[in-house]
């Protein structure tokens, strides 16, 4: 299948094809993506004949839209099972869009509904980029409603811990801004707490921006809401956050689910502020999608504006997310709960 094939190595793949064969496919894939190699057209019809059935590594099994077409979110299968979740969101000015690095996940946030399920496997490169491709493809064919007709923001906030799966993530980035052109700027990798995956994110050639899934201003919380806290601890969580700022110069952002009556008081929102002064960083505020398997729920808005406000007035910078898709399963792991019931 194309997509997992380092680019660099489609001549492998289309062996009796002559290069510039070989360069037209390779723009197909990576920045002109489309639904069906029928679009392909300028490429002989054989060609396209023989890589119709294998052009997308995953196939899509079931498709969800909401927000009045704004949101839209895919449950990908692969050929051995695995599934995986993607969320494209459309806005005024940009189109971002959600993926996933892993099938399931193992950090067991008892919050995520990916958690729930445990680990399948890590995602390829190939299988990660595809993500964005699909979207890019799906936006070429049904344009969002007042938003960029491409992806202009990858997050990494779907299913699984995009730095326990590190060297797949870190050549699905390069393939996204050395391949596809997009701006390091624009991708986000969020982890929960791996902080030797930190330090080697710092370390890279690329800007992208780290967020921090923090959720707890203390360790005691934080373990009952991540468990991986144990092993890397909110101290060891900010001084690696501190490195990749000084090797980036890059901002910090931390991101707090909001949940009632767990971490929705005055007293973590204070803390919170203090982290976020310590580290120069913005502060997301999302309220929790419930999900079935998880017993947090979601704060009243009164509630929900209060914390935000107290993180502001003791000189943060704290803004609430839009939250999406709330019709349509979008939190993550809910579409895969919802096929697997």
């Amino acid at each position: 299948m194309p997509y997992l094939v380092a680019p660099e190595a489609l001549e492998e793949l289309l062996p009796d094809q002559p290069r510039y064969r070989v360069e037209q496919l390779r723009q197909w894939l990576y920045r002109h993506p489309v639904l069906t190699t029928a679009e392909m057209t300028n490429l002989p019809k054989s060609l396209r004949a023989e890589l119709a059935g294998r052009l997308w590594p995953m196939q899509v099994e079931a498709q969800q839209t909401g927000d009045g077409g704004r949101t839209v979110k895919w449950l990908f299968r692969a050929p051995d099972g695995a599934a995986v979740e993607a969320v494209l969101m459309g806005y005024p000015r940009r189109t971002t869009l959600c993926i996933s690095s892993q099938a399931g996940c193992a950090m067991r946030c008892t919050f995520c509904a990916t958690g729930q399920f445990g680990f399948e496997r890590h995602l390829a490169p190939g299988e990660i980029f595809a993500q964005v491709a699909y979207a890019n493809a799906h936006l070429r064919a049904h344009p969002m409603p007042d938003s960029p007709a491409r992806v202009g923001n990858v997050v990494f906030m779907g299913m699984g811990e995009p730095l326990a799966n590190y060297d797949s993530v870190r050549e699905a980035i390069r393939r996204m801004i050395e391949v596809a052109g997009m701006s390091g700027r624009s991708i986000t990798v969020s982890t929960v707490g791996i902080t030797p995956g930190i330090d080697r994110l710092a370390a890279e050639p690329w800007p992208v921006t780290l967020a921090l899934s923090l959720h707890a201003a203390d360790d005691h919380l934080r373990e009952q809401l991540v468990p991986q806290n144990r092993r890397y601890p909110i101290d060891d969580l900010l001084a690696a956050a501190q490195r990749f700022q000084r090797g980036h110069g890059r901002r910090v952002t931390l991101e707090w689910t909001l949940m009632a009556d767990v971490n929705d008081s005055a007293d973590q929102a204070r803390s919170l502020a203090a982290i976020a002064l310590e580290l120069g960083a913005h502060v997301n505020v999302i309220p929790m999608n419930p999900t079935p398997l998880a017993p947090q729920q979601r704060p009243s808005p009164e509630r929900t504006r209060r914390f935000v406000d107290e993180v502001n007035r003791h000189g943060a910078t704290c803004t609430l997310r839009d939250t999406r898709g709330t019709e349509i399963d979008a939190a993550c792991g809910q579409l895969r709960v919802r096929a697997a019931t």
